[in-house]
């Protein structure tokens, strides 16, 4: 099992090399740029992305240093009015006077100091602003799973032992039509109900914490970062039900009708041993190879629309943010720790499937 992981690990590092690779070189065809996004703000035409610009992120105010005089750079539209010297210096400040294979070389040395550069517009570093931003997300991400895998493990063992039944099929239609629903609508139908919208006011509106947060007991802080995770998690939570809790009973069915549970039952053992001495292992193979795609996708996919709707400032945003207003040290920064973190969960779950059933054993099976 080691020589195995450690060939796992060994094949992290061309999978990073060609995931930046595919996504540096998209960026280059990419229009707009940092540098149009400053020069936007000297013009007065505003930003792309308005969060960016000036005042708490830290974009500075260039309106006051160039006077308006000379011709600008034709490559860069709306610079007619900006001296070619200032041009030049913004390139040369944010590196696009190099060549891109340089940038690009120049990028991946930094990154194996595990140096990932500061963002272009908040004057922070990268490494700084995702750990400022990774409570919302470990949030979102490590509770709504949890409780996914909580409910639906459960619930789809009792579907598939009451198997026909109407339980079965009125928990099917509850999952399937919560399945249905889109995870933001759900969310604004949530925050109308139950965050003062137009009926009762429950659950605060925005934010991880209370503004008096630090002035609270150790149980008044538990209680209050509970009250205030509440409907973010249920609403990251909702759509994974149907998909674990169908695939959890369709395994059991699966298990339950194989030769050995037959032989089991005729030994004598007891119902619970069988479900859960014998068919639990060899049906919760399948589930749990699926938790590295459930984590990652509520962790990071679903993070954005959420953290909008309730004003939370994670993950999601930040990347969207970073990509809206060419903020590449941001984009390619997220994007390398993003991958690293998807790439170690996966090997992450090959370790499980070695806990859950013994007998399975990668290295013989690549053999």
């Amino acid at each position: 099992m080691a020589a195995y992981i450690f060939r796992r690990l060994l094949l992290v590092i061309p999978t990073l090399l060609g995931i930046m690779v595919v996504n540096f070189t998209l960026v280059q065809f990419v229009p707009g740029g940092p540098i149009e996004q400053i020069i936007a703000q000297v013009e007065g035409q505003g930003d792309v992305f308005a969060g960016f610009a000036g005042g708490e992120t830290g974009a500075p105010d260039l309106g006051n240093d160039l006077g308006g005089i000379g011709a600008g750079d034709e490559k860069y539209a709306g610079s007619r009015g900006l001296p070619p010297e200032f041009i030049a210096e913004l390139e040369k400040e944010f590196g696009f006077d190099k060549p891109p294979l340089e940038r690009f070389l120049l990028m991946l040395g930094n990154y194996i100091r595990l140096d990932f550069g500061e963002s272009y517009f908040r004057k922070i570093g990268v490494v700084d602003l995702v750990l400022e931003k990774m409570p919302v997300s470990i949030t979102l991400g490590l509770w709504s799973t949890l409780i996914a895998y909580m409910v639906s493990i459960p619930l789809g063992i009792r579907k598939a032992l009451r198997d026909g039944s109407r339980f079965d099929t009125w928990t099917s239609g509850a999952i399937i039509a919560a399945y249905s629903i889109p995870g933001f609508l759900f969310a604004i139908l949530l925050l109308v109900l139950f965050a003062g919208g137009s009926y009762w006011q429950v659950f605060p509106l925005r934010g991880l914490t209370s503004d008096n947060f630090d002035q609270l007991s150790l149980w008044g802080k538990v209680v209050d970062y509970a009250w205030h995770i509440t409907l973010p998690v249920l609403a990251s939570t909702v759509a994974s039900f149907a998909t674990l809790t169908l695939l959890t009973k369709n395994s059991f069915l699966d298990e339950i009708k194989k030769h050995y549970v037959m032989t089991a039952r005729a030994k004598g053992l007891s119902e619970n041993r069988v479900l859960y001495g014998h068919v639990f292992r060899n049906a919760m193979l399948i589930v749990i190879a699926g938790f590295p795609a459930v984590f990652i996708s509520v962790f990071f996919g679903g993070s954005l629309i959420i953290e909008t709707i309730f004003s939370l400032d994670g993950l999601g945003r930040l990347g969207f943010e970073a990509a809206v207003a060419r903020d590449y040290p941001v984009v390619f920064g997220t994007l390398f720790i993003f991958g690293l973190m998807g790439l170690v969960v996966g090997i992450i779950s090959d370790l499980m499937y070695v806990l859950v059933d013994p007998r399975i054993d990668f290295e013989k099976r690549e053999g």
